[in-house]
C-alpha cells in the first residue's frame, strides 16, 4: 500500500485538530505579514519626515515662519513635527502671559514636547506586540499540533495487526508540517520584532535628541522675557 505524502495531501489528510492548528498558523502569518509590511511603511516614513524637518529646522529658517507652515499643513502632523507644533505652541502660550519667566515658560514646552513624544511613540510601537506574541507562542502551537497527530499515528499503529513504518510515516509526516508551519510563522515575527524594536528606539532616541536640542534654543530665546519685563514690573503684576 502506497501513501501519498505530498505538502497538500498531508494537510488535507490529517485529522480536523491538526488542521484547525494549521489554519490557526496559517491566520497567524498572515497577519505578522500585514503587520510586518504595514510597519515598514510606517517607520520608513516616519524617518523620512524626521530627516526631512531636520533639514529644514537646522537650514536657519526662523522658527515662528516654520511653525506657521506646519500649521498651514493639510495633512496630520506627525513626528519630530508633531513635537516642535507642540513644544512652540506652549512656548508662545505661555510667554504671552503677563506673569511669565524663563524657566516656566521652557518648563511647560518641555512637558508639551514630552507628551507629544510619548504619543508619536506609542503610534510607532503599535502592532509590534503582535509581532511578538506570534513569534513566541507560534512554535508551541505547532508543536501541540505535531503530539496530537503522532499520538493519533500510534494509537492507529497499535491497532493495525502488522505495524510496519509505511502505516505510521504518514501520520507522523502530517504531525510535523504544524511544526514546520509554526517555525514558518513564528522566525519572520521574531526577526521583524526585533529589527522595528531597534528602530522605534533609534527614532525615539532622535526625538529626545531633538527635544533637547529645542529646549536649548527655547531656553536662549526665553532670556529676552527677563529684560523685557523687570523684575518690579512682575512683582506689582503677581500683587
Amino acid at each position: 500500500m502506497t501513501h501519498d505524502l505530498s505538502f497538500w495531501s498531508l494537510i488535507t489528510n490529517a485529522s480536523l485538530i491538526v488542521q484547525l492548528v494549521m489554519s490557526g498558523l496559517l491566520v497567524i502569518s498572515l497577519g505578522s505579514w500585514w503587520v510586518i509590511v504595514k510597519k515598514h511603511m510606517v517607520l520608513s516614513s516616519a524617518k523620512r519626515a524626521a530627516d526631512q524637518f531636520e533639514d529644514d529646522f537646522w537650514s536657519g529658517i526662523d522658527l515662528a515662519s516654520l511653525y506657521a507652515r506646519i500649521n498651514r499643513q493639510k495633512e496630520p502632523v506627525g513626528g519630530m513635527e508633531a513635537i516642535f507644533l507642540a513644544g512652540f505652541q506652549e512656548f508662545l502660550r505661555l510667554r504671552s502671559q503677563p506673569t511669565a519667566d524663563a524657566d516656566s515658560v521652557v518648563s511647560g514646552a518641555q512637558r508639551a514636547m514630552h507628551a507629544a513624544g510619548s504619543r508619536e511613540l506609542d503610534d510607532l510601537e503599535m502592532y509590534l506586540s503582535l509581532l511578538a506574541t506570534a513569534g513566541s507562542t507560534s512554535p508551541y502551537i505547532g508543536l501541540f499540533g505535531t503530539v496530537w497527530g503522532i499520538m493519533n499515528a500510534f494509537r492507529s499503529l497499535g491497532l493495525a495487526q502488522q505495524a510496519t513504518l509505511a502505516q505510521v510515516a504518514p501520520g507522523i509526516s502530517e504531525a510535523l508540517v504544524a511544526t514546520a508551519m509554526g517555525l514558518f510563522a513564528a522566525i519572520p515575527a521574531v526577526i521583524f520584532f526585533n529589527r522595528y524594536a531597534h528602530e522605534v528606539d533609534r527614532l525615539g532616541n532622535r526625538y529626545e535628541t531633538f527635544m533637547e536640542e529645542f529646549s536649548n534654543i527655547l531656553q536662549r530665546q526665553s532670556y529676552s522675557l527677563r529684560r523685557n519685563y523687570p523684575d518690579s514690573a512682575r512683582t506689582t503684576a503677581q500683587s
